[in-house]
């Protein structure tokens, strides 16, 4: 992940506690299930899942960000499964996910493509991937 583990060491939270917005809009439509949050850093999008009744997985390579994470989710009473590491040692299985919550999760260019490849793999039938990112490309 491009993001570098020491990027939520600070004591503050780098995006504060609220849900980022277009996600917060997207799951308000949806039926609640089981949901994935790769590159999730301290957990805002995955708390406020799990306090609408989502199930919440979620990984980043930060340990910083999953004490965060865990401190929040125990803050609002809600229960997440967030793990640290890479894509490829999780154990998630195809057709595991109802929702997967990409909000701001770049990847290195070289496993971009598979990573949303294997995404894509991990959603039930008709599952739905939220994503919301920015380009270096001006329009």
């Amino acid at each position: 992940m491009t993001r570098l583990p020491a990027f939520f060491n600070s004591p503050t939270r780098s995006y504060g506690e609220r849900p980022n917005k277009y996600l917060k809009e997207q799951l308000d439509k949806l039926t609640v299930g089981t949901i994935l949050f790769p590159a999730e850093g301290e957990g805002r999008n995955a708390v406020y899942a799990a306090k609408l009744g989502w199930t919440v997985s979620a990984f980043d390579i930060s340990v910083e960000g999953q004490k965060k994470a865990t401190q929040l989710a125990e803050n609002n009473e809600v229960k997440i499964d967030y793990q640290v590491g890479e894509l490829q040692t999780m154990n998630y299985i195809a057709g595991q996910f109802d929702a997967i919550g990409l909000i701001y999760a770049h990847f290195p260019a070289d496993i971009k493509s598979s990573y949303h490849k294997t995404f894509d793999k991990y959603l039930k039938k008709d599952g739905v991937i939220i994503f919301e990112s920015f380009s270096k490309k001006a329009y």
